[in-house]
């Protein structure tokens, strides 16, 4: 796949040099004209259009600042394109909530297809174009988006790239030009794009989490909260375990990751239920503070930080037993996972 001049690392994302009429297309801001904003379009290489102010939205403009900005990536509608002289013209009021969620997610898909291919091109030294033209375009044409080809990739590269040829040319014995159909795809290279697919795309757990609230004044409520909390935890199963775990007294958190969004939720919504009639039971009291929803790193940082730092206020303190003020709330320290039996029970605050 070697070339005379150097290898190009820019390149459009699709096959057609410029968009139809009436698609959405992603856009940045580069420039607030009087009259008119100039953007690039981001999936065509950052070839150059124009919004004109009375187009930015449907009703009357007070302030354009606070219908764009310099900078921001948002979809707009494809107006007029002059392929011959290259004008755009957009619109972000001819936008509908479908065209937007259209236009977020094919870009979404075709920013990552394009983060791979050029990768591929940067690191094996191979011209960007090149690799659309032989691979990434042919795949837009028959899966309808490379994105889906690159899915089935993860799994089965041969049955997606062994179709995939290229025509090469060389001087024969009787000295005439000679064409020959090759792979696509040199070995190197293609080891080397589904490496990177593999690497991209392979789905990734997502976290699962929800956060309540348990409290058993009773007597023996500790025990019965521990006992709650294996009920929640036995829901569970192997491709979706559920974790219960105290925050604070009585917040509690549980866990669990699934590559399965929907699984996950009606997983943890079932271990509250149950969790909830085991409290019941014995005339304790669950509160969802928060219904199981997917959480981000970030958030999941975050709980690690709390519960760290609770955990070292509760050990700078542990020794004080003569405070006069106690607080009953039926359930003292409680991690189920600490101990070989499952259950570790600390003071009762």
């Amino acid at each position: 796949m070697s070339t005379a001049s150097p290898p190009n690392f820019d390149c459009r994302m699709y096959e057609a040099k410029f968009p139809e009429v009436d698609t959405p297309v992603m856009i940045q801001v580069k420039e607030i004209g009087d009259v008119a904003t100039h953007v690039s379009l981001l999936e065509y290489n950052n070839i150059e259009g124009m919004i004109l102010l009375s187009d930015l939205s449907r009703r009357r403009i007070r302030s354009v600042g606070s219908l764009i900005k310099v900078g921001r990536i948002e979809p707009a509608m494809v107006l007029r394109v002059n392929a011959e002289k290259g004008y755009i013209d957009l619109s972000k009021k001819r936008l509908s909530e479908q065209d937007v969620q259209i236009c977020e997610e094919r870009y979404s898909k075709s920013k990552l297809v394009h983060s791979i291919m050029r990768h591929v091109a940067e690191t094996m030294n191979v011209d960007l174009e090149d690799l659309y033209i032989h691979v990434g375009w042919p795949l837009y044409r028959k899966y309808g988006h490379a994105f889906e080809a690159f899915k089935s990739i993860v799994n089965d590269p041969d049955s997606v790239l062994k179709s995939l040829t290229r025509e090469v040319k060389h001087i024969g014995p009787d000295g005439k030009e000679v064409s020959k159909v090759v792979p696509a795809l040199s070995e190197d290279v293609k080891d080397a794009l589904v490496r990177n697919i593999r690497r991209r795309m392979t789905p990734q757990p997502l976290k699962i989490r929800a956060d309540i609230e348990m409290k058993c004044f009773q007597f023996d409520g500790v025990l019965h909260i521990k006992e709650a909390m294996r009920q929640a935890e036995a829901v569970g199963t192997k491709e979706c375990p559920v974790k219960i775990k105290l925050v604070a007294p009585p917040a509690y958190v549980l866990n669990t990751q699934t590559l399965d969004k929907e699984q996950g939720i009606k997983i943890l919504t079932e271990a509250i239920a149950a969790c909830g009639a085991a409290i019941e039971r014995h005339k304790g009291k669950l509160t969802i503070k928060e219904s199981p929803r997917a959480v981000s790193e970030r958030e999941d940082k975050l709980l690690a930080e709390q519960m760290a730092k609770l955990g070292r206020d509760n050990a700078e303190i542990s020794g004080d037993e003569d405070s006069e003020v106690e607080e009953d709330t039926g359930m003292g320290s409680v991690d189920l996972d600490s101990t070989s039996s499952g259950i570790t029970t600390e003071s009762v605050i």
